[in-house]
């Protein structure tokens, strides 16, 4: 029995305590509870896992595939993840001492951020970003540092926005472009300042580049990792959730240099042991055959981005042409309603769910997420419901 004074919420960690639930959850509690909902929401690709990855999964069950693997992950995985990273990021990473398999994205970035923060180390990131930086750097009892993006440039990263932002308790930076919610993507020319900026300073960089195969300028997606002066000083983070369309497999890895990879392994061997090993088996089939199912799945998503920002600039809702992943940032500003409350009012009259741009971070205040995953006929349907939404306004 608890003491009189204290509540079951006083035994909680402080730092736990002041951490907000994710913006995206809160609101899809209310969506799930509502019928005839087009959900343009949560980032979940619009695709089922292809078939032969499904397969090398239900393949691996049927040998009896169900033990535990290295902490490091399977070495066939990790052989095929280096040979992927240097075909198409340009850097090469031994797989042996420098790649580790994660429980997706999320407990790689959880790791490396475990990993590095002592206690007061700020921590800078980009935003509107990923619902996760912010909080699992507190979690850390890092500071987290936000750098606000622009819509002017697109909601794009600059060296000298950066520099901006640093102080003398700087340790690292996380990047994460294509990004999460607007699209927004990094030049090359760019990518090689801020990779000038960081030597100098001598930061670590943290780059999720988990929508890194979905772009669509044509122009080939640049990681950080592969500039001078980098690989040594950068995490370089990757999955299979979007481009391969693996989310419930909850697959990822971590590429790093020997010595900071084997203090993410530290954490990593304590907190989940290894990844499944069903997910590692699929994952190979993956990164060996789905090259095909990705260049696929990116021309739909590249005709769906097309029509949906086509359709909200239509609206009367402005919106810039993102150049990655799979969401739109339409702006709602001159509604008169904050995000919050057109995302409430839009699903309330017309059941169509957007996420609030403020989810994403302060400055995504006026702006809504649109997920382009869903189907032509959802989209359609969709922006239609949405135009008749603010005509009503």
């Amino acid at each position: 029995m608890l003491k009189d004074s204290k509540t079951q919420r006083d035994y909680l960690a402080g730092h736990v305590r002041t951490i907000p639930r994710s913006g995206i959850r809160d609101f899809f509690d209310i969506v799930q509870s509502m019928d005839n909902v087009i959900s343009l929401g949560v980032g979940e690709p619009g695709f089922v896992t292809p078939w032969h990855i499904r397969e090398a999964a239900i393949y691996a069950l049927e040998r009896g595939r169900t033990s535990y693997t290295s902490n490091y992950g399977l070495l066939k995985l990790r052989r095929s993840i280096a040979r992927y990273v240097a075909a198409n990021y340009d850097v090469h990473y031994d797989p042996n001492t420098e790649i580790l398999v994660t429980v997706g994205v999320s407990e790689a970035m959880d790791i490396a951020l475990r990993a590095l923060i002592n206690p007061g180390d700020e921590i800078l990131y980009h935003e509107p970003c990923y619902v996760s930086y912010h909080p699992s750097i507190a979690l850390c009892q890092g500071v987290p540092r936000a750098i606000s993006t622009q819509p002017d440039n697109h909601f794009s990263l600059t060296a000298d926005d950066i520099r901006a932002a640093l102080t003398e308790r700087t340790k690292a930076l996380i990047l994460s472009f294509p990004t999460n919610p607007t699209g927004a993507t990094l030049g090359a020319e760019e990518v090689a300042k801020i990779a000038r900026l960081c030597v100098e300073r001598d930061l670590v960089v943290i780059t999720d580049e988990i929508y890194s195969e979905l772009t669509y300028s044509g122009a080939r997606h640049a990681s950080i990792a592969a500039e001078p002066g980098m690989k040594e000083r950068t995490i370089f983070l990757h999955g299979f959730s979007k481009a391969f369309a693996m989310t419930g497999f909850r697959i990822g890895y971590a590429c790093a240099p020997p010595d900071i990879l084997e203090g993410m392994l530290r954490v990593h061997q304590y907190a989940m042991m290894c990844a499944p090993i069903v997910s590692q088996d699929a994952a190979i089939e993956a990164l060996e055959h789905g090259a095909e199912d990705v260049a696929y799945m990116r021309e739909q998503y590249r005709l769906r981005r097309n029509l949906i920002v086509k359709s909200f600039n239509e609206i009367g809702l402005p919106c810039h042409l993102p150049e990655g992943a799979f969401y739109a940032f339409p702006s709602i500003r001159h509604t008169g309603l904050n995000a919050r409350e057109f995302a409430v009012r839009l699903l309330e009259q017309e059941r169509v769910a957007m996420v609030p741009g403020t989810a994403f971070g302060p400055g995504g205040e006026g702006y809504m997420r649109a997920s382009y995953c869903a189907t032509l006929e959802d989209l359609e349907e969709a922006v239609k419901r949405i135009g008749r939404f603010v005509k009503g306004l």
